[in-house]
């Protein structure tokens, strides 16, 4: 399959028709970087710490002595923290075998430091914090004891799925137990709904969006006191975004990082070691925090394959329409760059609005094509993506 991106902040969900693909996983070597006695390193680690290996696609990972040490499982690493009954739905799910960053990341966030998750998209970042997560949570108190942030409504929604599936527990036996609840914060529109939920029985898991949390916390509609764990997913997004003095203000006002475990994940972290570095000075995180940077040594997965396309401005256009009709793909996204001021100023439409004309007058293939963007209400945004 081929890609076409263009610079953007807005999406166009495209359902084409044509022959379906099997799904294809990609397991692709990984390299430690960063020398710091701060930052982690793959070598050192499995030397200072019990012997967890795994095998990854059936091929063994060797020392540096070139030894082939025993495959480990995912159980296997999480046996002694996390329930047996979590676990069991892990493996129904099919995660049995860890990813690198899984490997590597577990058995330090299981000792209880603060850590960043850093590590390409699709190489098992949220499993491994949720891992974290159900390690830590009491499922018998009624209070937020885990609190995950997230950028968008739609990641928060994935994240929460794979939370309440984890959660699970079996019918048989398990009747007498209480079981974790995962409540998403991801809508200001269900605000009052949630409210009714928490002031009833808060609930053990809250997966949000930095806008709708910090409205509950202002509100006293939702309290933190209890929490023990809390995870930031796509960090460099959220540091680099509009509502940055918000996330400082969940990290240093909301919480303190005595009576937390933090984690930041994330795919690309831009100078990591400054980053690191301001976590501890700012006590966003704390003194001992540990960075575990998965750095794969192919750029990207094989089955992914990446084109760049030169073309004049006013040819975008056709270009991207020539690419559609080549490649035909079953579906696609388009990111489409941000409407500028100048534009808005002189009443042009907007990009998106000027890309989708343009494929609908001039694309025979497509069956449907519809817009994504961040402004759009939730029931909006959700039909547009699925």
């Amino acid at each position: 399959m081929a890609t076409a991106t263009l610079s953007a902040t807005q999406l166009l969900p495209l359902s084409l028709p044509k022959p379906s693909q099997k799904p294809r996983h990609a397991h692709f070597p990984f390299q430690s970087l960063n020398p710091s006695p701060r930052l982690f390193s793959s070598n050192g680690f499995v030397s200072n710490c019990s012997p967890i290996q795994a095998l990854l696609n059936s091929t063994p990972i060797t020392t540096k002595a070139g030894s082939e040490p025993e495959p480990f499982t995912l159980r296997q690493i999480c046996q002694s923290h996390v329930p047996d009954h979590v676990l069991c739905r892990m493996e129904e799910l099919g995660f049995v075998v860890p990813t690198p960053v899984q490997r590597q990341a577990l058995p330090t966030l299981f000792s209880g430091r603060d850590c960043i998750l850093h590590a390409q998209t699709g190489s098992g970042k949220t499993l491994t914090y949720l891992l974290l997560v159900f390690s830590i949570v009491n499922a018998g108190r009624s209070a937020v004891q885990a609190l995950i942030v997230v950028p968008t409504r739609e990641l928060g929604m994935q994240v929460t799925k794979v939370a309440r599936m984890l959660a699970t527990k079996p019918k048989e036996g398990e009747l007498e137990q209480k079981s974790c609840t995962v409540m998403a914060l991801l809508d200001g529109g269900m605000l009052m709904r949630h409210k009714s939920w928490l002031k009833a029985e808060p609930p053990t898991i809250v997966v949000a969006t930095i806008g709708s949390l910090c409205q509950m916390l202002e509100k006293h509609m939702i309290k933190l006191e209890a929490m023990r764990v809390l995870v930031i997913d796509e960090v460099d997004f959220m540091f680099s975004s509009k509502q940055v003095s918000s996330v400082r203000k969940l990290l240093t006002s909301y919480s303190s990082i005595n009576t937390r475990q933090t984690v930041f994940a994330s795919a690309s972290i831009p100078q990591h070691k400054i980053f690191l570095d301001k976590c501890i000075q700012q006590k966003w995180t704390k003194n001992d925090t540990t960075h575990v940077h998965v750095n794969p040594v192919e750029p990207m997965p094989s089955c992914l394959h990446h084109r760049f396309v030169t073309c004049l401005k006013n040819r975008r256009h056709e270009t991207l329409l020539s690419l559609l009709q080549s490649d035909a793909p079953q579906s696609a996204i388009v990111f489409v760059g941000e409407q500028s001021e100048k534009s808005k100023k002189a009443g042009n439409a907007p990009s998106a609005t000027l890309l989708i004309n343009f494929l609908k007058a001039s694309y025979e293939g497509y069956s449907d094509i519809l817009l994504l963007e961040e402004d759009m209400n939730f029931n909006s945004r959700a039909a547009s993506l699925s």
